[in-house]
């Protein structure tokens, strides 16, 4: 594979403004807003930044892309974690905005149809009268072309499952202007190369989503939620490892440690026990949600929990997982002028225990604050690791504290990443995780479809 050229040509630029006309942008505002990130990875602006409206318009794109040589890096929501969208060699960046519309609900098949650009908090709002709700939740009010992208899945993955299998087809743009269509409707499929997995987590190195089918689920006909608070950080993982070994049917099972809580409570109002916490949900019918809560509170009553709070108004569980999901607002307000590096370690719920104790026994050792959450219901949990924005001791700190979280994991079972991908942050260990001859394959894949290296470049491959 080649660079792409890092400078675009005036030729590239005209044809650009012919193609998209005002909806191409080369003002330092738009391409500075294009070049922000969550978290400590950072990259430059990208040269230009397109607006497009349909597939086509995308198509096209690829196609001048191809012509120029210059690179196309996906935008969605700007949420990302890694620097997935970053434009590390130049080139344009497309931002996905305008196409925002679900284009078909089928109720009978359980199934939407949508363009990348729509959030899925837009979309559950779209299919309240259906009956039906789109389950993915990763707490950011994401795009659901970039939850794809990121192969993202959420605090109820562990009933739900993730993005990878939520997405039963896609429409791709390809380099050099292809349109391809993956998947069908169908509950299932046994034709080929399954090219729509080979997508969700591609992280926009092989083609640009312009189009999603995505798997609906009923929603359920009474919900509860509580939190409970725990003597101890083993006791509360403990208890979630027991729960999940029962076979008992969460809809959501989030850690929080003491660190966090106090962080929500201050931010957020709330007045949980300053303990760990853990915060559950349950779904199904009303006397199997009530059977699954009480089952639930012996559990736990048996790793000493207490304190517990049980939100069954639809008001009350909207405060509590609402304040689960600023818990990232909330920490980084807990010590003013910091940025945040976020691990995302994901293990074998056996050795859940043993991945959070011994992680934060090595963050209480670096005197960083690191606070530690999570979806532990399917083992993934995260550190947030706070660094005093232009401190460079701090940052090197936590950045070989990541490193030696993600290297627990893989000696653990697990993988460097359960939820927010690879992007910039991790590629430096995918070679760990896969191996030199798995990762090497990956980069074939990269340069069959990609040959040019356009779509998305630096990221993910080697």
């Amino acid at each position: 594979m080649k660079n792409p050229a890092v400078m675009l040509t005036d030729a590239a630029l005209a044809d650009l403004r012919a193609a998209f006309g005002p909806r191409l942008s080369v003002g330092h505002a738009v391409r500075d807003a294009h070049a922000q990130s969550e978290s400590l990875v950072s990259g430059p602006p990208p040269e230009a930044v397109v607006f497009p409206e349909t597939t086509a318009e995308v198509a096209e794109l690829a196609r001048l892309s191809d012509r120029h040589g210059f690179a196309l890096v996906g935008w969605g929501a700007g949420t990302s974690l890694e620097g997935h969208a970053l434009a590390v060699l130049g080139g344009v960046t497309v931002d996905f905005a305008r196409m925002d519309r679900v284009l078909e609900v089928r109720p009978e098949d359980m199934v939407a149809v949508v363009q990348p650009g729509i959030t899925r908090e837009r979309l559950n709002e779209e299919l309240r009268a259906t009956g039906l709700f789109f389950p993915v939740d990763p707490g950011a009010n994401a795009s659901l072309g970039g939850i794809a992208a990121t192969r993202a899945s959420g605090t109820a993955a562990v009933r739900y499952g993730t993005m990878r299998g939520n997405v039963l087809g896609l429409e791709v743009v390809l380099a050099g202007g292809e349109v391809i269509r993956t998947g069908t409707a169908a509950p299932k499929s046994s034709a080929g190369y399954d090219l729509t997995a080979l997508m969700v987590g591609s992280e926009g190195t092989l083609g640009l989503i312009t189009e999603l089918t995505l798997r609906l689920h009923g929603q359920p006909e009474a919900v509860s939620a509580a939190a409970c608070a725990f003597p101890a950080m083993v006791a509360a993982v403990d208890c979630v490892i027991a729960t999940i070994q029962t076979g008992l049917p969460m809809a959501r099972i989030e850690f929080l440690d003491a660190a966090t809580v106090a962080a929500v409570n201050a931010f957020s109002g709330l007045s949980l026990p300053p303990a760990p916490q853990l915060l559950v949900e349950f779904h199904g019918s009303p006397e199997g949600v009530a059977e699954q809560a009480a089952r639930f509170g012996e559990i736990a009553e048996g790793f000493g929990a207490t304190g517990f709070q049980w939100a069954k108004a639809p008001e009350d569980r909207k405060r509590l997982w609402a304040a689960r999901h600023a818990a990232y607002r909330a920490i980084l307000a807990s010590r003013p002028g910091s940025r945040a590096i976020v691990t995302d370690a994901c293990v074998p719920i056996s050795a859940l225990a043993a991945a959070v104790e011994e992680t934060a026994a090595d963050i209480a050792a670096s005197g960083l604050p690191g606070p530690i959450l999570g979806h532990v219901g399917d083992g993934n949990f995260h550190a947030i690791l706070m660094v005093r924005d232009g401190d460079a001791g701090e940052a090197a700190t936590a950045k070989a504290l990541a490193h030696r979280m993600a290297e627990r994991a893989l000696r653990l079972g697990g993988t460097i990443t359960g939820e927010h991908g690879i992007g910039l942050g991790k590629r430096g260990l995918m070679a760990a995780e896969h191996g030199a001859g798995g990762w090497a394959a990956m980069g074939r894949i990269k340069a069959a479809l990609d040959p040019k290296g356009l779509m998305n470049p630096g990221k993910l491959v080697p």
